[in-house]
């Protein structure tokens, strides 16, 4: 069976021309059917309606989206109320229903657990939560467990093969949801491990990007790399955060983060520019898409070049280079660092920078025999290692990134 034929319309959402036709539309008005489409990159369905505005003569385009992905779409999609009290409501008498009947009950359970879930995403974003990490982990979750049974959550939890980092973040969520629901329990104690980050050398973050065949891809790698940015705000970036005249970038914060603005490339400017400017932001996806592209270009870059360390790299590594770099060649200025990452707390940078040893041809070398050229070479960074027959010998870390 042949693939359909992709269709030369924009997907609204995401900018990417992987649309295809998905039926009709009849609308009440006139019954007259209405192509629909659906996106294979990022998942929105959408039409196209016309109509004759109070101006006969003029027509109007309209464009509806419903992206049947998203917890919204989930919220107002299974009847859950839109309301704590009223959501509260709907599901314990769902709950009841379900107890009510045998066990060959046509009613699936995963739509009680579906509409939870909306619920809990209302009520994340109302009280100003971290919604997506908290609803990822509660989905994970309610595979393993009931989540109206905290001992059940807690065996799940314990159970799952995440490092207590994760574990202790699935606690922190569950515990949004046991507010959210008014149930006692008691949160087991876990300890986030202490271990150091894998910090890659440069070329093979380079090697990454120029291993990227989307060029929305590849740009954003760039991000990364010039700005040291958590990987939801380069998400967030959006075109008016680029000031193409000065090459400054203006980075919104996540939360628990500063905003900054930062200096970068010429390179990166031009690669921006490059990207079609067809929503407010600048990469208009989701996080879940980005990582999955990703993932198969680190494969692909690993087999090519036959280098498994590319396949420990991540988003996040970007960031922790770029902290490790600053920290190195500042001399260990970990204030500059906290800026540059826009850290609010000292100690959340600390976890960030590891010093790495440097190889012989990682460093400029230079010389002086006067008190002159020792003056300009300690005011350009050159620290003095060695002196061989009076002259001294001085050297610096090499400029990453250039």
């Amino acid at each position: 069976m042949l693939s359909p034929e992709p269709i030369d319309i924009l997907c609204p959402s995401c900018g990417s021309r992987r649309v295809w036709k998905d039926g009709l539309r009849y609308p009440h008005s006139n019954g007259k059917p209405v192509q629909r489409y659906v996106c294979r990159e990022c998942g929105y369905r959408f039409s196209e309606t016309t109509w004759n505005s109070s101006d006969e003569s003029e027509h109007v385009k309209r464009v509806h989206t419903t992206s049947f992905y998203s917890d919204y779409a989930l919220l107002f999609n299974r009847q859950v109320g839109v309301t704590e009290t009223q959501g509260a409501k709907n599901l314990a008498e769902l709950e009841s229903r379900t107890e009510k009947r045998a066990a060959g009950a046509t009613e699936p359970l995963s739509v009680k657990v579906k509409g939870l879930i909306a619920q809990y995403a209302y009520w994340l974003g109302k009280e100003g939560y971290e919604t997506a990490t908290y609803l990822r982990l509660i989905r994970v979750l309610a595979k393993k467990a009931n989540l109206l049974d905290p001992e059940d959550v807690k065996s799940a939890i314990a159970k799952h093969p995440w490092k207590n980092g994760s574990k202790l973040l699935a606690v922190y969520a569950y515990d949004a949801m046991a507010k959210m629901l008014n149930i006692s329990w008691t949160r087991p104690k876990y300890t986030q491990e202490e271990i150091l980050p894998f910090i890659p050398e440069e070329k093979e973050l380079d090697q990454l990007i120029a291993a990227s065949k989307s060029r929305r891809m590849a740009t954003f790698l760039q991000t990364l790399k010039e700005t040291f940015a958590d990987p939801g705000e380069a998400l967030k970036l959006r075109w008016i955060d680029v000031d193409a005249s000065n090459n400054v970038v203006t980075i919104s914060p996540v939360k628990g983060h500063r905003p900054r603005q930062l200096k970068v490339s010429s390179k990166l400017i031009a690669m921006l520019n490059s990207l079609p400017k067809t929503s407010e932001r600048i990469f208009p996806t989701t996080y879940r898409n980005m990582a999955s592209c990703f993932e198969i270009v680190k494969l692909r870059a690993a087999e090519t070049l036959k280098n498994p360390r590319l396949l420990s790299i991540t988003f996040s590594t970007f960031r922790h280079w770029g902290a490790t770099m600053t920290y190195h060649y500042t001399h260990g200025n970990i204030l500059l660092v906290q800026k540059l990452l826009g850290h609010k707390r000292i100690q959340s940078t600390m976890k960030y920078t590891q010093l790495i040893q440097f190889k012989d041809d990682e460093f400029d070398v230079a010389t002086a025999t006067t008190v002159e050229e020792a003056k300009e070479l300690a005011s350009a960074g050159f620290e003095k290692f060695d002196e061989i027959n009076s002259i001294h010998v001085y050297r610096r870390p090499k400029r990453f990134g250039v």
